[in-house]
């Protein structure tokens, strides 16, 4: 086949930046772009790590390692400045290399691949699309250990475990799978309540910039707004959403009031976690009853914004089953490090173990939703194979 490239780490600028390099004339196409530490031509034996620099003719592009990972594949480790990463990867396309995103780099290497454990090869897929270093961990976890060890052991075991068991452990696996998902690919946290009660200013201080345009008029936010943050082990994309309460839905005679509280109303239903924000220095909370009947079966935290002010909310009129509230001051971030701490706590993450099993493609829960109501034991040895061995869902 031809020679291929991608760039594996992300596009921003770090410390360092990694560049795959695969394909039969994988090597001769690094012979002529690296010059290795030291004298004579690399030795690009499968394990080895060389050091030297890249070169376009004359000119030193810059110092890197290269690791040899296979006859055919190579991984250049070079400096993150995305200016050096796109320079390497013109020198290579200058070369004949067909360059390709990861994602793409990685499915066309487990194509022509017969794997022994698929979901290894999954777990090289999904790495390339993690949010943050805790997801990363797990997803690397689920290789030699995780996942792929317990479907191993079920292999083994499987005479003499009962169809119970395996099935007991199976829907373990699916449940913790749900909590590692927020940690992989990232949760959503909506901002809800009634108008003015500082949920765009909650937003900027969640975020660390404004994001949000901040007003003591009420409505301001007509439609929603969002920031993505970092909040380890989470990544988490805040939504702040139009106000939703009695007073919203009277002034909301306009469609375009009227479609910012039905979009609303719309993200809180898809969100993983609720923020209902209400205001502790006003005598009533004026929760809209739809907005009460949306967050029914809801993981909610209850906020009590601008808690630097005079307290006048009378905490034993609100709502049933909302559970311990939460004081704040989103304006003077007092009790920011509070609500995190319970946000981790609600979404199940504060002490999630990374070497968890767990489920990370559609393919993996397919099957192992079939173990968990697997009606024979019959069908478990067929089951645990297409896990272990099936085709690649890329």
């Amino acid at each position: 086949m031809a020679a291929f490239a991608a760039v594996m780490t992300g596009s921003s600028a770090a410390a360092i930046a990694t560049v795959q390099l695969v394909g039969e004339s994988a090597e001769a196409i690094l012979s002529d772009v690296f010059c290795c530490s030291g004298q004579g031509p690399p030795a690009c034996e499968t394990g080895r790590i060389l050091l030297g620099h890249i070169i376009d003719g004359a000119d030193v592009i810059d110092q890197v390692t290269v690791g040899c990972e296979g006859p055919h594949a190579f991984a250049i480790h070079c400096h993150g400045n995305p200016l050096i990463v796109e320079r390497i990867m013109k020198l290579l396309e200058g070369r004949g290399v067909e360059l390709l995103d990861a994602e793409s780099l990685l499915a066309k290497m487990v194509s022509e691949e017969q794997p022994d454990d698929s979901i290894a090869v999954e777990a090289k897929l999904v790495m390339t699309r993690v949010k943050t270093l805790e997801g990363a961990r797990i997803i690397g976890a689920q290789m030699a250990g995780g996942l792929s060890q317990t479907v191993r052991r079920w292999s083994r075991e499987s005479d003499s475990m009962s169809l119970a068991e395996i099935a007991d452990q199976a829907r373990q696996i699916l449940r913790d799978s749900r909590t590692a998902r927020r940690i992989v690919e990232g949760c959503k946290v909506a901002l809800v309540g009634p108008p003015n009660t500082g949920k765009s200013t909650l937003l900027n201080a969640l975020a660390g910039c404004e994001k949000a345009i901040v007003t003591d008029i009420e409505g301001t936010t007509r439609d929603w707004v969002c920031a993505e943050i970092l909040i380890p082990p989470l990544a988490a994309t805040v939504i702040d959403t139009a106000g939703l309460g009695a007073d919203a839905v009277a002034a909301g005679d306009d469609g375009i009031e009227q479609a910012a509280q039905a979009r609303s109303v719309e993200i809180l239903h898809r969100a993983d976690l609720v923020l209902l924000v209400l205001d502790l220095s006003r005598p009533t909370a004026r929760i809209d009853e739809r907005l009460l009947e949306a967050l029914t079966g809801k993981r909610t935290l209850t906020v009590l914004n601008k808690s630097d002010l005079p307290a006048r909310l009378d905490l034993a009129t609100l709502p049933a089953g909302l559970g311990e509230p939460i004081r704040i001051s989103a304006k003077q971030a007092i009790g920011i490090d509070d609500l995190i701490h319970a946000l981790h706590w609600t979404l199940g993450v504060a002490d999630f173990d990374p070497r968890t099993p767990v489920a990370f493609t559609t393919r993996q829960h397919a099957f192992l939703k079939r173990l968990a109501f697997a009606e024979t034991r019959l069908d478990v040895p067929a089951i645990l194979a297409e896990i272990l061995r099936g085709p690649i869902q890329t």
